[in-house]
């Protein structure tokens, strides 16, 4: 089931034993956190979970898709997560299951 911050908000609240409302502010504080940092071209490393860092992209060449005409794409700055070992292992795990689970129906 996919969260939405919502939900999010609700699962940590239940999970930490806390009260929605401090649940939300911590959500929030932790968005705002790391928004902030990648606005700075910082990164911000959770061990176990995963880095959000600030990646440069170069101007590059692409075909309009209308025309066809070559244009250039310009250079930009974008945001990326590169999910942890922990988490990759797990999600792996996950999906596994998933595949042996779906063979035997």
């Amino acid at each position: 089931m996919p969260l939405n911050k919502t939900t999010l908000i609700n699962a940590v609240a239940e999970t930490a034993e806390m009260k929605k409302v401090d649940a939300e502010k911590a959500i929030k504080a932790t968005i705002d956190t790391i928004t902030k940092e990648l606005g700075e071209h910082g990164s911000v490393t959770l061990v176990g979970f995963g880095t959000f860092k600030v990646s440069h992209r170069q101007a590059r060449k692409g075909r309009s898709p209308k025309t066809g005409a070559e244009i250039t794409i310009p250079a930009k700055i974008v945001p990326k997560f590169h999910p942890g070992k922990a988490l990759k292992d797990l999600v792996s795990a996950h999906k596994d299951n998933k595949k042996k689970t779906a063979k035997k129906k």
